[in-house]
C-alpha cells in the first residue's frame, strides 16, 4: 500500500512459505471453530491486506494459494479488491475463497480510485464470481462523508439491489469501514492532487488515533462518527434490508 511504500509495488513471491505459515498457525487453533461474524464455520485468512491481490494475481502463484484454501477443511481465504479480474472466473474455489468487491459512489471513485474497475462493473461481477464458485461479499470502504453523501449512497445501494440476483442476496454480506487517513498521505496527496484532500482531510470533523501498529492516523470524531454510522446503517437497511452488515466502524 502507498502508505507503506510511496513508489512502486512489492510482490511476495514466497507463496509456499506463506501457505506453510498459515498452516502452522491454523493447526494451533481449536476445532470446530466457534461461529462469528467472519464465518460460521471456517477460520478466515485475509491474503490481501497490503495490496490488491486480485488485481495483481498475475504476479502471484495464486492457484497454489487458492488450492490450499479449497482443500483445507478448517480455513478459507478472503481478499478485498477494486478490480474485476475475469481470469479468476476460470477457477472454482468451492466457495473457500471470498472476494470482497470494494464499493463507493462512482463520483468518489473517479477521484480517489483512478485506473480501477468502474463501480457498476464491480457490482455486476458479484453474480459472475458467485456462479464461478466464490464466496462474494461487498466492502463499503472507505466511507467518506461529504455534501452529496446521502444522494450518492442512495444511488449506490439501489444499483446493488438492482443487479445482485435475488437468489444469492442472502449470501452477499458486507462490511463497512469509514475513512482513516494520515498526515504522511495528506502531504503526499497535496503534492499530487489537492482535490483528493478536499475530501479526505477535514480537520474540523476529524481527530487523531493511534493504530494497533503504532502509526498515528486521523478519523472522524467519535460523536460525529457515531452519527454517521447510524445514518449509513439506516439508509443501507432501508434500501438493502436483505444485506447483513457483518461489521461497521
Amino acid at each position: 500500500m502507498r502508505r507503506h511504500l510511496p513508489n512502486g509495488l512489492t510482490i511476495a513471491e514466497n507463496t509456499q512459505e506463506i501457505i506453510n505459515a498459515i498452516d502452522t498457525h491454523n493447526n494451533t487453533l481449536a476445532w470446530p471453530k466457534e461461529s462469528n461474524q467472519t464465518h460460521h464455520k471456517y477460520y478466515t485468512y485475509d491474503f490481501s491486506c497490503n495490496e490488491d491481490y486480485v488485481l495483481h494475481a498475475k504476479y502471484h502463484d495464486w492457484r497454489l494459494l487458492f488450492d490450499y484454501f479449497k482443500d483445507n477443511d478448517k480455513v478459507m481465504g478472503t481478499a478485498a479488491t477494486k478490480y474485476v479480474n475475469k481470469d479468476l472466473l476460470k477457477y472454482n474455489s468451492n466457495y473457500k475463497v471470498r472476494i470482497r468487491f470494494s464499493l463507493m459512489p462512482q463520483e468518489l471513485s473517479d477521484i480517489l480510485e483512478p485506473h480501477t474497475s468502474k463501480i457498476i462493473d464491480r457490482i455486476k461481477a458479484i453474480n459472475m464470481f458467485y456462479d464461478a464458485g466464490y464466496d462474494v461479499h461487498i466492502n463499503y470502504s472507505p466511507v467518506i462523508v461529504y455534501a452529496n453523501s446521502k444522494n450518492a449512497y442512495t444511488e449506490l445501494f439501489k444499483l446493488v439491489d438492482l443487479h445482485v440476483r435475488d437468489d444469492i442476496k442472502d449470501k452477499v454480506k458486507c462490511e463497512v469501514i469509514f475513512l482513516t487517513h494520515n498526515e504522511k498521505m495528506h502531504t503526499y496527496n497535496l503534492n499530487n492532487s489537492s482535490k483528493v484532500e478536499e475530501l479526505l482531510w477535514q480537520p474540523t470533523k476529524q481527530e487523531t488515533k493511534t493504530s494497533q501498529y503504532g502509526s498515528v492516523n486521523i478519523r472522524y470524531k467519535y460523536k460525529l462518527k457515531r452519527m454517521y454510522i447510524n445514518r449509513f446503517t439506516n439508509l443501507h437497511n432501508f434500501i438493502l434490508p436483505w444485506q447483513e452488515i457483518r461489521y461497521i466502524f
